[in-house]
């Protein structure tokens, strides 16, 4: 199974340590699924986390730490065709992504964006609380 995690999924595994989004990094870093990223979200990540309100909560090495791993060990998809199709345009990168790696499901938090679509193509777009329902049940 191959997964595309939002920036919002990534930030609340930092975040919420017993929540569904940490629940879904640990089931990934023991090879649950395969996460697939590139590096333009890589670097949203790292922008999102150094955000004054985000970074007064997380510690430097913890994000370090995070951006490491995922870079060291998911597929970074390099060649991403062209979307236009979210309610938010700044996230059509997510679709792109999930389609230029054909991916199986996008995890997201955005209610009012891409979960709204329910579906890229072959990607089922999901929220945290239900890939973790699908991970349980593999």
């Amino acid at each position: 199974m191959r997964a595309v995690l939002d920036t919002n999924v990534l930030v609340s595994s930092l975040l919420v340590p017993m929540g569904h989004s940490a629940a879904i990094f640990r089931a990934w870093r023991n090879g649950r699924f395969q996460l697939v990223t590139s590096e333009e979200q890589l670097a949203e990540l790292r922008a999102t986390l150094r955000k004054p309100r985000l970074a007064s909560r997380v510690k430097p090495y913890s994000v370090g730490r995070l951006v490491n791993e995922i870079r060291q060990f998911a597929e970074i998809v390099e060649r991403m065709p062209k979307v236009r199709r979210s309610p938010d345009p700044t996230d059509d990168f997510l679709l792109a992504l999930s389609e230029g790696g054909n991916v199986d499901y996008l995890v997201t938090g955005d209610k009012g964006g891409l979960l709204s679509l329910g579906r890229h193509r072959w990607t089922r777009i999901v929220d945290a609380k239900m890939f973790a329902t699908v991970l349980s049940a593999v």
